[in-house]
């Protein structure tokens, strides 16, 4: 099937949106509790492509929380991902992070969003096979509404070859072993079998319908870097990991990112 640009995403790539932040905005983040970092502080070279502040991203637009396109962690889970970024390259690859710290205001739109079933404007890209209440995805465990990432300590993140860029997103069709068609999301980064956020079972860490070699190998690359530098996997998303010693296991944090000053520095 021909393939598309992913049209209504054009506005805000998020990688564009990540370089002018990286110019335009320093560590002097105020809106950063103790215990946080920016990770483009402390690695410059990992790449950020981060999804949740602009449209590309299974809501289709910036989601509430985030005014600014940048990665914030805790400064143990930033400082592991040092580890991993360093272990990747030896192999030829860097990482791409989509998503770390998210406020709990944003996974509370989650819940309000969840209820309205008149908004789908991204269901052909994110979750093509749900049939009834989208409410069905907290059920499946693909969005929670007590989530990981609000203590600071979760990341989402893929693979890309050195010396490759993280593009606007292309969309093509894939046919799964069991009839499902999906949407694939190219972004340029390494080929998972299923793209980020993909609601469907393929998204799995070790799912069945995942088939080619390839696939599961450069799967298996993310994840045996994350794992050796402290990481535990997700087995529902092949792209989501948690710090095993986190600093905030019990505490949910709800700092947005980017206060108002900030983001207006943003956008000059």
């Amino acid at each position: 099937m021909e393939k598309q640009i992913y049209s209504f995403i054009m506005k805000n790539s998020p990688a564009i949106l990540t370089i002018m932040a990286s110019a335009l905005f320093s560590a002097s983040a105020t809106f950063l509790p103790p215990g946080f970092v920016l990770l483009s502080d402390v690695d410059p070279s990992i790449i950020q492509s981060v999804r949740y502040a602009s449209s590309q991203n299974f809501m289709g637009r910036p989601m509430d929380g985030y005014n600014c396109p940048q990665i914030v962690l805790t400064k143990q889970a930033a400082d592991a991902l040092v580890k991993v970024q360093a272990s990747l390259k030896e192999q030829g690859y860097g990482l791409v992070v989509y998503d770390g710290y998210r406020p709990q205001p944003t996974v509370d739109s989650f819940v309000e969003w969840s209820f309205d079933d008149s908004d789908l404007a991204a269901k052909a890209w994110y979750y093509p096979t749900l049939v009834g209440s989208k409410v069905k995805l907290f059920e499946e465990g693909y969005i929670a509404k007590r989530s990981g990432h609000t203590r600071g300590s979760t990341v989402d993140l893929t693979i890309i070859k050195l010396g490759d860029t993280v593009h606007d997103i292309v969309v093509s069709k894939r046919m799964l072993s069991n009839g499902d068609e999906i949407s694939f999301l190219d972004d340029g980064t390494v080929d998972m079998g299923s793209s980020f956020d993909l609601f469907h079972p393929a998204s799995n860490q070790d799912s069945p319908l995942i088939k080619d070699q390839i696939y599961i190998a450069n799967r298996d690359t993310l994840r045996q870097a994350m794992k050796r530098s402290g990481f535990k996997e997700y087995a529902g998303e092949w792209w989501h990991f948690t710090l095993a010693d986190e600093p905030y296991p019990v505490t949910y944090f709800d700092f947005i990112l980017c206060q108002k000053g900030e983001q207006e520095a943003q956008k000059l």
